[in-house]
């Protein structure tokens, strides 16, 4: 009895065998080719290295021919071309040399295990400045998020433009794909980073490698940190009504509800009139108010009566005449009379001895 298990999974170090001549030994029955235009910028590098690729397909019997006129590149199967998946290994052999993906990266294709994706991101944002910035944010400073994501996926990703391409193994390519596309959506490289490190260290363990991965791996959430101001004017909206709204009222429609309508042209004239002087007369009274305010005595403020000073507290007059007195005796920085007395009594003892 096998475990299902063991069935499941690929033993470590295993390879699919080449496929050789012997698999297919009376070759392809008709002539397959594929073509691709490229840009006017990769002219002179594809004159450098067309060699090498011719070199490198005559290896699997593939012709390959640069059109620089009409700017084309073309693969095509030979009599002697053996493998029927080789051209289309060759078509994107073209394809990732026009998207200026570097010949030595490129041959690679042409192995079994290798396998190329180019992603278009063109379409995936609507605004361009957006774009740039997310773009931008795959790359990181100075290439660093590329460079860590082609360590952890051991793929080639060269960012050109409006698209991706990416040349490795399957495994590797399904994830760039994901990166890339979680990027432009708004979502960080760097957590889908953070996770494949996680697989990577988890893919070590050989009890884990059946097991299910979920609990390990991190879980981010979605935070809008700028919460939308709110309008001090809030604008709400009125009940729909099928009904359109009433016609204003005219001119004529006023004079037929007041019954000006029905006057003679004389009476209409002696009430605008009326109306006149008495607009006149209001205006007059506010301007003779207006005038008279000037004379009118403005309110004067209450007297405030002086209260009398406390003869509670009595001073003692006799106290203060005695230190005035002891003052005026005291001259500034004079010395005292007892000590005046001793130094004038040794000046005479002093003067005696002479």
């Amino acid at each position: 009895a096998v475990d299902e298990s063991e069935l499941l999974t690929v033993p470590d170090g295993w390879k699919e065998p080449a496929f050789t001549r012997e698999d297919n030994p009376k070759g392809l029955l008709e002539e397959s080719s594929f073509a691709t235009l490229f840009p006017k910028y990769r002219e002179a590098y594809l004159k450098e290295c067309w060699p090498l690729v011719q070199k490198a397909l005559g290896e699997h019997y593939v012709n390959a021919a640069l059109d620089l006129i009409e700017g084309s590149m073309t693969v095509t199967t030979t009599k002697k071309t053996f493998d029927p998946y080789v051209i289309i290994r060759a078509r994107d052999l073209i394809k990732l040399l026009a998207r200026s993906v570097p010949f030595e990266q490129v041959f690679r294709i042409l192995q079994d295990d290798v396998a190329c994706d180019i992603i278009k991101i063109g379409s995936l944002v609507r605004k361009r400045d957006t774009f740039i910035k997310r773009r931008a944010r795959l790359l990181g400073p100075k290439g660093s998020t590329l460079k860590a994501l082609e360590l952890l996926t051991n793929c080639y990703i060269m960012v050109q433009g409006n698209t991706v391409s990416a040349l490795g193994p399957f495994s590797g390519l399904k994830e760039v794909r994901k990166v890339v596309l979680d990027t432009m959506k708004n979502i960080h490289p760097i957590y889908n980073i953070k996770t494949l490190m996680i697989k990577r260290e988890l893919a070590k363990d050989p009890e884990l490698r059946t097991q299910n991965w979920e609990r390990f791996l991190p879980k981010f959430k979605r935070k809008n940190l700028k919460k939308r101001k709110e309008p001090k004017k809030k604008n709400t909206k009125k009940e729909y009504t099928p009904f359109p709204p009433p016609q204003p009222e005219s001119q004529i429609d006023k004079e037929l509800a007041s019954g000006e309508y029905f006057l003679k042209e004389r009476q209409k004239k002696r009430k605008q009139m009326e109306e006149i002087k008495a607009k006149q007369a209001d205006a007059v009274k506010r301007r003779q108010e207006e005038r008279n305010k000037a004379f009118i005595p403005p309110k004067e403020k209450p007297a405030v009566k002086t209260k009398k000073a406390s003869t509670e507290k009595k001073i003692d007059i006799e106290a203060i005449k005695e230190k005035v007195k002891n003052a005026k005796k005291k001259k500034l920085g004079a010395l005292p009379e007892e000590e005046v007395k001793l130094k004038m009594a040794a000046d005479e003892k002093k003067k005696k001895k002479k």
